[in-house]
């Protein structure tokens, strides 16, 4: 897979405390899917985006390689690991257990700000989906089930899912022009109704439908690339 330059935003970081910002300036950004599988950055654009020197930046990119969530690609770039078809069924089994968990004890603990939010999350990715843009919507989805989590007020498990996403939401990207991203939505309409009613069965049941629904077809998709150049060295 050929890899394009991903543009990046700039995002001007604080001094304080400069190397854990810039890596979790770097971890938002690939949570938000600023970057997207078959794009790379480099050591330099991203300098260049946080205003700052290329040292921070190493640092970051050596602790966010280590936690797989990003892969080498050249001495100076980065990218996206390949998700392999067996490590995305060990996250989304994980994954399950984990939002599920977090879903439930969410569901008595939103407060009116947090459903407002949640609503107008849902219109976002709505025009997304009318509108085609899959980076406004990985964005809008991210932040949607983080608001969920949040509530949870374990951050225990927030940092175990933050984990989980690193590795897989990248992949969301993907999902783009298969139709899921406007069922998923349906997911998180009726998810909506199932907080606001603090429901806490029927919301862990929306989330799990939600991330069993983006696997399957995340699935299709991976294995499908996987046997095209089978294919094509057969054929040759």
């Amino acid at each position: 897979m050929q890899r394009k330059t991903a543009r990046l935003p700039i995002r001007p970081v604080p001094r304080g405390t400069l190397p854990d910002e810039i890596y979790r300036q770097i971890r938002d950004l690939i949570l938000d899917g600023g970057i997207a599988p078959g794009e790379l950055v480099t050591i330099q654009g991203l300098a260049e985006a946080f205003g700052v020197s290329a040292m921070p930046i190493r640092e970051a990119l050596q602790r966010l390689t280590a936690e797989r969530a990003l892969t080498i690609v050249s001495g100076r770039s980065v990218g996206i690991p390949k998700l392999e078809a067996g490590r995305l069924r060990d996250l989304c089994r994980v994954r399950l257990e984990i939002e599920t968990l977090a879903t439930v004890w969410a569901a008595s603990r939103l407060r009116p700000q947090d459903i407002s939010r949640l609503e107008r999350l849902v219109a976002t990715m709505a025009q997304a989906v009318s509108d085609g843009n899959p980076r406004q919507y990985v964005r809008a989805n991210h932040e949607f089930h983080f608001v969920v989590y949040r509530a949870s007020g374990s951050e225990t498990l927030i940092s175990i899912i933050e984990e989980l996403w690193l590795q897989v939401s990248p992949y969301f990207h993907m999902l783009h022009g298969s139709g899921n991203y406007a069922l998923a939505n349906r997911e998180h309409e009726r998810l909506l109704i199932a907080l606001k009613e603090h429901d806490a069965e029927a919301a862990g049941a929306c989330v799990r439908a939600d991330i069993e629904g983006a696997a399957a077809v995340l699935l299709e998709l991976l294995e499908r690339d996987a046997s095209e150049p089978e294919a094509a060295g057969r054929a040759r």
